[in-house]
């Protein structure tokens, strides 16, 4: 019950990152603009510490830098719409 419990926060916390990236993307425009490669890195980093986070089995790390994924690449997606 107790893994559950974890998994069930942490898919929240992963979905709440999908409304903050939008509001991000609002509110940084001009940084967006100038800033694009890095926040390409920064997914892609996080994407790695990700699955690094999967192999060693700590869902801390592994639901971190999801967030960090889907946040980012909000933030950029939102922008290319516009």
């Amino acid at each position: 019950m107790n893994e559950l419990l974890k998994l069930v926060i942490g898919i929240f916390a992963l979905v709440l990152g999908i409304p903050i990236g939008n509001y991000l993307a609002k509110l940084t425009k001009e940084e967006l603009k100038e800033g694009r490669i890095w926040f390409k890195l920064i997914i892609v980093f996080s994407f790695i510490g990700a699955i690094l986070g999967l192999i060693f089995k700590n869902d801390v790390l592994l639901f971190t830098f999801l967030f960090i994924v889907i946040v980012t690449s909000r933030s950029l997606v939102r922008k290319g719409k516009k």
